[in-house]
């Protein structure tokens, strides 16, 4: 291995990391986050809900079962730029493609390791989220202080339409009486794959398509994906969404989908503190009582007491560390929603009986037993 170029983290607090180069070479900023998981990289760097965003992969040790291309959710990288206490170039997997290394410089993505991440997720957990820096090239902290200055903050900021499909297009058996149109704000392919799996015709819409080009399609059930940015900042989706609830079609939103239902229901949502990323966040289904394992990557959420003083909107799951909302149903429509990601890649599959919930519904509205 070649010796490694010095490179410099910088957070808007202040805070001045040095470490060495990963990856590309250039400069990169974001609003810094961390995912608690120990697994699955390349599922959360390929994960469009995190554009815009530098990672923080809080396990030691990163990229030491290498890359393939079957462990993507998108067509490319999306995290904006990445952190690590040890990023390893060297792999073990016997089925790897290649080195997270080569994949960071193939697809232009700045890296940084040797870094105290446990510190760095310790400062984010007392000070809340806020935007970051890195750079393999400048290594003065005052440059990067000013260049940090100009990144966009993430409260308010509309992502999601330049994560999502530019041209419709569809999956799975175009035979099937189970058709659902996907509302695309950043879906995972995962997602897609869990309802094709089930039997399901899918087509996928780009984020601004109009309710009726979406109703063309002849849909009995609707999706609403996941995706990055402030949801309050995208009245184009709030207005679809709440236009295509007047169908009373079955209707299933996943995190930023989550959040665009209580939004087109009038329930505001928030900035969270630092948000929830991660393998392991224990989630209660308040309808059955049992307790679920879930994979969640948001950093915004549904403001808690307008959901309880709301008449028309029942709570479902709750998160079992902080008490915040996980789960809604609209009273009176076949409308439901998860604010974790129960296609769980990576994660645990507790979660994944909400697609057959969905899939089963349509079936029930179109008839079928």
């Amino acid at each position: 291995m070649t010796p490694q170029r010095e490179a410099l983290l910088v957070l808007e607090d202040g805070t001045v990391c040095r470490g060495k180069a990963f990856g590309a070479i250039g400069t990169t900023g974001g609003e810094i986050c961390f995912n608690t998981g120990m697994t699955g990289y390349q599922e959360v760097f390929t994960d469009p809900s995190y554009y815009g965003q530098v990672l923080i992969m809080n396990n030691a040790h990163i990229g030491n079962y290498g890359v393939k291309e079957a462990d993507v959710e998108s067509d490319s990288i999306k995290i904006k730029g990445l952190i690590g206490r040890n990023l390893e170039e060297l792999f073990s997997r016997r089925q790897a493609q290649g080195s997270l290394d080569q994949y960071l410089k193939d697809q232009g993505i700045v890296a940084i390791e040797g870094v105290d991440t446990r510190a760095l997720v310790g400062g984010i957990r007392n000070k809340g989220a806020q935007n970051c820096i890195i750079s393999s090239e400048i290594l003065d902290p005052e440059v990067l202080k000013q260049k940090l200055a100009e990144i966009p903050n993430m409260d308010g900021l509309e992502l999601a339409s330049i994560v999502s499909t530019r041209v419709a297009y569809e999956l799975g058996d175009p035979a099937s009486p189970v058709r659902i149109a996907v509302l695309d704000f950043g879906v995972k392919r995962n997602i897609l794959n869990c309802m094709t799996e089930r039997g399901a015709f899918v087509k996928v819409f780009p984020a601004k398509a109009s309710p009726d080009e979406i109703r063309a399609f002849g849909a009995n059930g609707y999706f609403i994906s996941n995706g990055p940015g402030d949801p309050a900042a995208m009245d184009y989706a709030i207005g679809t969404v709440r236009e295509l609830l007047n169908d009373d079609k079955p209707t299933f939103g996943i995190c930023m989908g989550h959040q665009l239902l209580a939004l087109a229901n009038d329930i505001p949502t928030f900035k969270m503190h630092h948000g929830h990323r991660g393998l392991n966040h224990p989630v209660k289904n308040l309808l059955t009582g049992r307790c679920e394992i879930t994979t969640q990557n948001h950093g915004f959420g549904v403001d808690p007491e307008a959901v309880r003083k709301a008449e028309h909107i029942e709570i479902t799951h709750v998160n079992l560390n902080d008490g915040s909302i996980e789960g809604i149903r609209v009273k009176g429509k076949p409308a439901f929603s998860v604010q974790y990601h129960p296609e769980s890649t990576p994660g645990p599959h507790d979660s994944r009986y909400l697609f057959d919930d969905f899939v089963e519904m349509v079936r029930s509205y179109t008839g079928q037993q």
